[in-house]
């Protein structure tokens, strides 16, 4: 988990990047920039994906009170439409990076290769399984895009965001169906659902 941290960036000044919501159906994809110091590490960071909801919650206020500095960017389903997913994700990682105050030698990201940042970037396939800062930056990114959906859930009720967090499970589309689509859904990634 600290494979780059300790082995190829060793004594530098670091941050990792992640992104949360490149899948679902509604809502934004959002991304994290996190810089935490890595002589005060915290037990069980991993990729956010392997840990439940309780232990990323507990996770995330960890790496909140730790870190040098976290920056959130999202970008949102209109974007999304407008750009696609993969050039959305590079945005909201690009604005992350480049919104950060911290003086860093390299930003490690996981797998996505970006360009126009003010720090360099080191793009790494499975980075959130490799490396504890990028793991910590998808803690923080499925945290904070976990606590919009449920907040979504209130404002249109009956899609089952609080649950399903806007991925395609059978209640989501069967809601599509039902219901039609939320001024939030992605219209690119939904239209073959909707199709007879």
């Amino acid at each position: 988990m600290l494979e780059f941290e300790f082995q190829m960036f060793k004594g530098k000044s670091l941050a990792g990047v992640d992104e949360v919501g490149r899948g679902p159906l509604a809502g934004p994809v959002v991304c994290a920039c996190v810089a935490l110091p890595l002589d005060d590490l915290i037990a069980g960071v991993k990729d956010s994906k392997k840990l439940t909801p309780k232990r990323r919650e507990e996770l995330f206020w960890k790496i909140a009170g730790k870190a040098t500095e976290i920056k959130i960017s999202l970008c949102d389903h209109t974007q999304i439409d407008k750009i696609n997913i993969l050039n959305a994700t590079k945005k909201a990682m690009t604005e992350c990076i480049n919104n950060m105050k911290t003086k860093l030698d390299y930003v490690l990201v996981d797998a996505v290769r970006l360009s126009g940042t003010k720090y360099p970037v080191q793009a790494f396939i499975k980075g959130d399984d490799r490396s504890y800062l990028i793991a910590a930056a998808s803690i923080v990114a499925k945290v904070a895009r976990d606590k919009m959906m449920v907040r979504y859930d209130k404002v249109y009720s009956g899609y089952g965001f609080c649950d399903n967090k806007g991925y395609a499970t059978k209640q989501h589309i069967e809601a599509i169906k039902e219901k039609g689509l939320t001024p939030i859904h992605r219209h690119s990634f939904v239209k073959h659902f909707l199709e007879p």
